[in-house]
C-alpha cells in the first residue's frame, strides 16, 4: 500500500470512527459496527473497556450520557502504518471549545477497526 493509500484508508478509518462515537440512534450505532469493526472487536481507554458490538455501542451512549450535547471532531491528521492507525479528537459543546482531547491507536484487520486503544490527553478536573 502506498502513502497515498495509507493516508485515505486512516482518514476514511479515522471519519467513520468519529461518526460512530457521534450517533445517539443504538441501531444505527450497531449498523456502524458491523459496517467498520470486526465481531470480536474490542476497546479499552484508561477508565472504560468494551468488547463486541453491543458492549462498544453501551460504552458509546454511556459517554453520550455523561455528556450531552457533546460532538466528537478529529484533532489533526489520522495517520496509518500498515494495520496499525493513530488519530486524535476532540470533545466538547458543539458551538463551543473542546473541553476533551484524545488520541486513539488502532489495529485494523482487512481494513476494518480490530482493536482501539486510547489514551486522554486532556481532561478538565469536573469531568
Amino acid at each position: 500500500m502506498n502513502t497515498t493509500s495509507h493516508a485515505q484508508l486512516a482518514d476514511h478509518v479515522a471519519q467513520r470512527y468519529i461518526a460512530l462515537w457521534n450517533e445517539t440512534d443504538a441501531s444505527r450505532r450497531l449498523q456502524l459496527l458491523a459496517d467498520d469493526w470486526t465481531a470480536d472487536a474490542c476497546y479499552i481507554d484508561p477508565i472504560a473497556n468494551a468488547a463486541g458490538a453491543e458492549g462498544i455501542s453501551a460504552l458509546i451512549a454511556a459517554v453520550q450520557a455523561r455528556f450531552p450535547g457533546f460532538r466528537f471532531k478529529l484533532l489533526g491528521k489520522p495517520d496509518a502504518h500498515g494495520e496499525h492507525l493513530r488519530f486524535s479528537w476532540t470533545l466538547g459543546p458543539e458551538a463551543s471549545e473542546d473541553l476533551i482531547q484524545g488520541t486513539d491507536f488502532a489495529r485494523l484487520a482487512d481494513g476494518r477497526l480490530h482493536a482501539v486503544t486510547g489514551f486522554l490527553d486532556k481532561v478538565p478536573a469536573a469531568a
